[in-house]
Order: structure tokens, then sequence, then C-alpha cells
């Protein structure tokens, strides 16, 4: 069900001044993101902030969310915790949501299961569950990294049907390799966004493309198009851009950003705070402008000249 939603972005959720979801702030940036080379979104997961929101709060996000997209795109939920029992009883509650159509599952986080512990737990949410699973590797945030062994052996049930992996580019390649037909394999890291696509797998789950939506889309068209050295050129430039927007904790950058292009997307919640005046100057250093204000919406952040591309 992937196979034509390469670019997926991992979308923030906009809050009000007095914190709450702002849906009217959720639906411009929607339509940006979509206009911009989105072919899908991930919402509820790490850059939405899922933590800090609540039960309910999340259902109605999930649902009003699919209704903004309307079919425009693949949507993809956030459901996974680090109680299983808890997991698998939420994944049902958003797998009954219209226009959900895939659920993303989080390796348990702090309990620190082994590997056995990681395929009873995707099992026993995978039985239960009626639409697909993204299985979410990304051991700098649980503290336990899933084997590729595990991946591979969880990629035989029926209900899960891709994954999300924050890892090398070794054992990127070696899911590519050996997962099954229609399995997949997304990179939840930006600087591999080209890498993911060049070895055969779906595409990225993007934070930056927030920002730099065009030019991610025209990388990867360039890439289907044979033009790799096109292609290669927009990720060279990207990928110092990309890693500023995580030299503070995420997605406190991205929001800044498109505060500051207009968009008044709302600050961050505690325990993660906004930037600061100089923590604002610095990123916009590091991301190549005065201002932040002077990234243009939706950069394409084309290269000077393909003439010789």
């Amino acid at each position: 069900m992937f196979e034509q939603n390469d670019l997926l972005t991992a979308i923030i959720t906009p809050f009000t001044e007095d914190d709450h979801i702002d849906f009217d702030a959720l639906t411009r940036l929607t339509n940006l993101l979509l206009a911009s080379g989105s072919r899908g979104f991930v919402i509820g997961g790490t850059t939405g902030e899922t933590p800090t929101l609540t039960h309910d709060e999340k259902i109605e996000l999930y649902t009003r969310f699919a209704e903004i997209v309307a079919g425009r795109g693949v949507v993809i939920a956030g459901t996974g915790s680090n109680n299983t029992s808890a997991t698998v009883a939420f994944n049902q509650e958003v797998d009954a949501i219209e226009g959900i159509d895939a659920t993303l599952v989080v390796v348990p986080y702090y309990n620190k299961p082994n590997q056995r512990g990681m395929i009873a737990h995707y099992t026993a949410v995978a039985n239960a569950a009626t639409k697909p699973i993204v299985i979410y590797n990304i051991p700098g945030r649980t503290g336990v990294n899933m084997t590729n062994e595990t991946i591979l052996q969880l990629a035989k049930l029926p209900n899960i049907t891709g994954v999300k992996q924050c890892g090398s580019d070794a054992d990127l390649a070696a899911l590519i390799s050996e997962a099954p037909r229609g399995f997949a394999v997304y990179s939840g890291e930006d600087a591999q966004a080209l890498l993911v696509k060049a070895l055969g797998g779906t595409g990225v789950i993007s934070v930056a493309s927030h920002v730099y939506g065009p030019a991610m889309r025209q990388e990867y068209d360039a890439l289907e198009q044979g033009n790799v050295a096109l292609a290669g050129q927009i990720q060279r430039d990207l990928m110092p851009k990309m890693a500023a927007l995580f030299m503070y904790p995420s997605p406190s950058p991205v929001k800044a950003v498109l505060n500051a292009q207009g968009l008044s997307v709302g600050q961050t919640r505690l325990p993660i705070v906004p930037l600061n005046a100089d923590e604002q100057a610095t990123l916009a250093q590091h991301l190549g402008v005065h201002e932040l204000r002077d990234i243009p919406l939706a950069e394409a952040n084309e290269p000077e000249s393909t003439e010789a591309l």
C-alpha cells in the first residue's frame, strides 16, 4: 500500500496560545505540505509531541486529521507505548477511525525488552489489529535496538507491512534486500533520504520536509528519472540543513522556522521548550539565512545551475 508514498512528513502538532490543538493551523500546514511534495503523513509520532498528548487529544487529532487529508495522501497514526495491553487497546481504537490507513508502533521504550519480548509485543498487537502496522525502530529514543533478524521475522506476520528504521546504512541495505515483497522500508533519518531510495527502499519519513519539501520532492523525482547527479547535489545541499533542524530538541527548531514563516503553529509543550532568541539566531546561521523568516515557505532550494547535470 506504500509503493507510491515515498516522501512522508512526520507532521508536527500545532498548538494555540492556550495550549489546545490548533486544527486551523494544522489544516493550513497539511495543505501546504501536500502541495510541496509530501505523499502522506505520520501523525502522532515523535515530531508530533505525542508523549505530551492525552488519550482524548490523540483520538480527536487522528480523527480530524484524517478528515483534513481526505484521501489525498496516506495517513499513519502513532499508537505504540511500552505497555503491550495498552498498545493493543489503543491500536484497535485508532484502527476504527475512518481515513487512518495504518498505525505506527514504536519498539517498547524504557522497559528494554529483549528480542523475544519485542516479538511477543508486536505479535500481540498485530493479532488484534485490523489495519496494517509499521514498526518504528528508533534505538536513540527507546534505549534498545530491534535487530534486522527480528524485523524480518515480524515482517512475516500479515498485519505488519513496514518499518520506519533509524539505524545504519548497512541495516537499511540488509532490510531492503531481505524483506518480503511488499514490505515497506522507510528511513526515519533525513540524511538517508537519498540512500534509502537508491538502495531500493520505499522512502523517508521526514522532518525536514516541513521546510524543504519541494527540494526533497525534486530529489526523488530526479532519481526516478535517472538523474543521479542532480539528486545527489540536492541531497548534499540539504544535509547540513537537515542536521541543523535537530541541533536543539525536536520539534522546537521546525516549529521556530514555521512560526517565523508566518504559519503560527504555536510553541512546544514541556518538557521541550521553544527556542530563545540566541538559539533562533544560531539555527538561522546553520540554515544559511540571516533570520528564520528569510526562509520562504516551502523553499524549493533548487541548485544554482542544473545545466551540467
